[in-house]
């Protein structure tokens, strides 16, 4: 029989063979911390695109729309008001659209998002703000009371008009140069699987 101490010399000796043998496994658990992936700290500003036309072009929209809400704003009387809260209302939509669209633009955050067409969103928002910009500039410019804040209001309803429209008519060319390669490729896809299929079918005569 095994007396108690060559009992406990057995287990002993056990635990420490399963101890090193559980060290030297390449299949040992461990406790360091998954790192998620931190797509906020990823983000770097795109200078690339900041120093593009369309980068200047939506910077100069932000800071003008900036500017021509701050002049409505300064109004305190008007009668009647139609044309003053119509051009207070577009300027600040621009401003915030757009400032957003900067952002998106300028973090390369489309990239995460291609279920989107930014191109088309783009589009979209410069010819909408040009057509409201020159309407409410427009409206402003014939109804007002010949103050300061009006006039500069106007002024810079008309240089954004500009501005935006520039935009548009570089974004409809972009749009339209898009929508042509994405054809092209269609075509040259679809023109390279006939002639893969036609070159099957001669060298299986058995097919056609």
């Amino acid at each position: 029989m095994r007396t108690t101490e060559e009992t406990e010399g057995f287990d002993g000796e056990a635990s420490n063979t399963s101890m090193i043998s559980g060290a030297s496994s390449p299949y040992q658990p461990t406790t360091e911390p998954v790192l998620s992936r931190n797509v906020l700290g990823a983000m770097r500003c795109d200078m690339e695109y900041l120093m593009s036309y369309f980068g200047i072009l939506k910077a100069v929209e932000v800071v003008l729309s900036l500017i021509s809400f701050i002049c409505i704003e300064t109004i305190m009387m008007c009668s009647p008001c139609g044309g003053v809260y119509l051009f207070e209302f577009v300027s600040c939509s621009a401003f915030v659209v757009t400032g957003v669209l900067l952002l998106i633009f300028c973090l390369n955050l489309h990239i995460k998002v291609p279920q989107v067409n930014w191109n088309l969103t783009d589009l979209v928002n410069t010819a909408t703000s040009t057509f409201l910009f020159f309407l409410s500039s427009l409206l402003l410019a014939c109804i007002n009371h010949d103050t300061g804040a009006e006039k500069a209001a106007v002024v810079f309803g008309f240089l954004v008009t500009g501005v935006f429209g520039l935009n548009t008519f570089l974004a409809v060319r972009r749009w339209r140069r898009g929508n042509g390669c994405q054809a092209a490729a269609q075509t040259s896809e679809y023109m390279r699987a006939r002639t893969a299929s036609r070159g099957e079918m001669e060298a299986r005569p058995e097919l056609a």
